[in-house]
């Protein structure tokens, strides 16, 4: 559960990338909109709807959802982002999965 106030989003889209690592496209629920700033580099918890739980690192943005930038996510309440998960079983963060900061 979230605290709070703390940046929450949820996975609206999840693929698997070409070069490794997925491809989540987020949507803003609650909380401070995030930056590209904050996102860059940025390690995340996400939660399915069992309770299962995983960890991630923000490795980039693909551009196939448009240039990136504070305004976008603002206004759009969207953002993609190329992420590494971390190692162990389970898995791979999908849809409906609840995202915040690590």
């Amino acid at each position: 559960m979230p605290r709070k106030g703390q940046t929450e989003l949820r996975v609206i889209d999840a693929m698997d990338h070409p070069h490794g690592g997925r491809v989540l496209r987020l949507r803003h629920v609650e909380g401070e909109p995030p930056t590209v700033k904050g996102l860059s580099g940025a390690t995340f918890r996400a939660t399915g709807p069992r309770g299962e739980s995983r960890t991630f690192k923000v490795l980039g943005f693909p551009v196939m959802g448009g240039k990136v930038s504070d305004s976008r996510i603002r206004e759009t309440g969207r953002i993609d982002v190329h992420v590494a998960e971390e190692e162990g079983e389970g898995a791979p963060v999908s849809l409906t999965w609840m995202v915040t900061p690590a």
